[in-house]
């Protein structure tokens, strides 16, 4: 299987998971030319972003510790622009959550980190 079919696989399960915790899938992998991101969702009021991150063996180091500053501040300028073509308010309350999968076990941080510019 190669890397985006994997990739989709864990996506699926990510979104699974997170439907089982009420959230609503509203988008997957949303692109635009800042970047992607993974899932965007509601849970209650909250417009949630999700960066999904994988890793197949426990040798390769946590999957959330691969969420750093750069890859935040790619997710948070893809969501300033979801947020700006889809015409939501700067009122709307959002955070940015990520789901870490590894051979043992799925975790879902919420609110992971703050907006960076």
């Amino acid at each position: 299987m190669n890397r985006r079919a994997v990739g989709t696989d864990f996506e699926t399960k990510a979104c699974e998971f997170l439907e089982a915790q009420g959230f609503s899938i509203l988008e997957r992998n949303f692109h635009c030319r800042q970047g992607e991101i993974d899932i965007i969702a509601r849970e209650g009021d909250y417009l949630v972003f999700v960066e999904v991150k994988y890793r197949t063996t426990a040798s390769q180091g946590s999957p959330l510790a691969a969420v750093g500053y750069k890859k935040q501040k790619k997710i948070s300028r893809v969501a300033l622009y979801y947020l700006t073509h889809y015409g939501y308010s700067e009122a709307t309350p959002c955070r940015f959550d990520v789901v870490g999968i590894s051979p043992d076990e799925l975790v879902l941080v919420r609110d992971a980190f703050e907006y960076t510019k």
